[in-house]
């Protein structure tokens, strides 16, 4: 007799991994499918930060600018290792936005909900804070504000393993063939992508959880229309060689009335984004950036910073494509970054929920919710557990990353510092496990180059789904920036050789 699980939920990003956690940890069964990697798409491509959404104040998102702010301090107590606190440097320009006008943003943004951690909003003089010796003569007054750095796709990741040891069936490079409805369960094909193999899953609900594809997922796949659409807008990022000194992170309001963020990346570099440029659809391939978005940026970030940027200087770019609900704003910036939810359950028939919309920072709040939508189909579902949860390796006292540290030092004496850094932000007390009984660097392995070790590479394998170079190298790491040129040819001759003798002993 086939197993019926109750949910099947489609998308591997950060909306669909943190749903299969919070419905597995209530007692639901899930099976998840990602046709892809996780976070390959949207979820990798954004301006890894958890905030509030300063500017979307100015667009009247009081709601989501609230609950945003409650899952900043949240989110930060669940995942020290990958979110930590970042300072927002906004210099003033006047005939942007008027003075006033800024400082009753932030003073909202400081008391839209509590802060326990994060510091407050201070104004300052340019001529005398270091930062205003990386910017051009003129600007004499900035604010500063708090909100957090997070590593995005390590946060799928981390909420897809959660949820499988807790029980759920998280399948990556698999994509749902089709669905059709028999009674009060789908029955659904799915498809092993690197085996053409297929398999039937039967659920009682379907969670369509898949980002910029929500729609077609509905329409080709389930055979469905909604009265409800999705708006595809494309946002880039590019990366530099660092232009700036200062540990804090810089906000630039452009004549546009848009906002580009310089942030301090990966110690040797700059991070500038993110564009807003409207696509009609999804390509089948990943989106990427164009000349006119890379020269956009560099405009911005010359019009503040004395060292000018060319795109000859691009180490480094992604892209990606967000899934926002169409509120009908003609303004690509403008439309709303709230999430909504859609219910197709006919009297007696299995039901189907999408969503639409979302943000890196509200995913655990709306897991919450859609499991709320739920809760009729599932009366005996348990109740909500994950607001003071943990992620793992996100497991040490007090959220006290910097005394975490201190233990990794001295348990692990033979890592490099810089090393010792990377591996302890990057899994936190999972490290323990990653590292097992080495005592020296030579037990763990071939070093790929940057310090990653072949004991990293099979724990990612291990551990967190990863099957080639790029998902290591890209989405759990950005290594991709440091290692040299010809790493990620010998990771994948590295996994090929694992994989066929994984076969080989079966």
């Amino acid at each position: 007799m086939t197993t019926v699980t109750d949910l099947l939920i489609v998308g591997g990003g950060i909306n669909g991994a943190g749903i299969a956690r919070d419905a597995v940890g209530r007692g639901l069964s899930v099976v998840l499918c990602e046709q892809g990697d996780l976070a390959g798409y949207t979820s990798s491509a954004s301006t890894k930060l958890i905030h509030g959404g300063l500017r979307y104040l100015e667009y009247y998102e009081f709601r989501l600018v609230r609950e945003a702010l409650f899952e900043r301090e949240r989110l930060l107590e669940s995942a020290p290792h990958i979110i930590w606190p970042l300072r927002f440097i906004l210099p003033h320009e006047k005939g942007i936005r008027p003075a006033w006008f800024v400082r009753l943003g932030l003073f909202m943004y400081d008391h839209l909900a509590p802060r326990k951690k994060l510091p407050g909003t201070e104004a300052i003089k340019l001529t005398r804070h270091p930062a205003g010796q990386a910017l051009k003569p003129g600007f004499d007054t900035a604010f500063v504000y708090s909100d957090c750095w997070v590593e995005d796709s390590r946060m799928v990741a981390l909420n897809a393993l959660d949820a499988f040891e807790k029980g759920a069936d998280i399948r990556v490079r698999t994509k749902l063939v089709s669905a059709r409805r028999e009674g009060d369960l789908w029955v659904a094909s799915l498809q092993d992508v690197e085996s053409g193999q297929t398999e039937e899953v039967r659920a009682r609900v379907i969670v369509n959880a898949g980002g910029p594809f929500v729609a077609d997922v509905l329409n080709s796949k389930l055979g469905l229309n909604t009265t409800k659409n999705v708006r595809l807008v494309k946002g880039s990022h590019i990366v530099v060689p660092r232009l700036f000194d200062t540990k804090e992170a810089f906000i630039l309001q452009n004549t546009d009335k848009r906002i580009v963020f310089a942030i301090p990346y990966q110690e040797k570099f700059t991070l500038i984004g993110t564009t807003d440029i409207p696509v009609e659809s999804v390509p089948d391939k990943k989106v990427e950036i164009s000349p006119d978005e890379i020269q956009y940026l560099c405009n911005v970030v010359n019009h503040f910073f004395k060292r000018q940027v060319t795109p000859a200087e691009v180490v480094w770019t992604y892209s990606g494509v967000r899934p926002l609900f169409d509120d009908g704003s003609s303004n690509a910036s403008a439309v709303t970054r709230d999430y909504v939810f859609d219910m197709d359950a006919p009297q007696g028939q299995a039901p189907v929920l999408s969503i639409f919309g979302g943000k890196i920072t509200t995913f655990r709040k709306l897991s919450e919710h859609a499991l709320e939508e739920l809760k009729p189909f599932f009366p005996s579902m348990k109740p909500s557990w994950t607001e003071k949860a943990k992620m793992p390796g996100g497991d040490m006292p007090d959220a006290d990353f910097d005394r975490f540290f201190a233990t990794v030092r001295q348990r692990w004496p033979f890592l490099p510092e810089h090393l010792a850094h990377r591996l302890a932000r990057a899994y936190g007390t999972r490290m323990e496990e990653l590292l097992g009984s080495a005592t020296s660097l030579a037990d763990l392995g071939e070093d790929f180059g940057a310090g990653l070790m072949a004991a990293e590479v099979d724990y990612l394998v291990r551990r967190e789904w990863a099957r080639t170079a790029e998902d290591i190298l890209w989405r759990r790491s950005k290594l991709g920036l440091h290692v040299p040129v010809d790493a990620a040819a010998k990771i994948d001759a590295y996994l090929a050789k694992k994989k066929v003798a994984s076969v080989a002993a079966q």
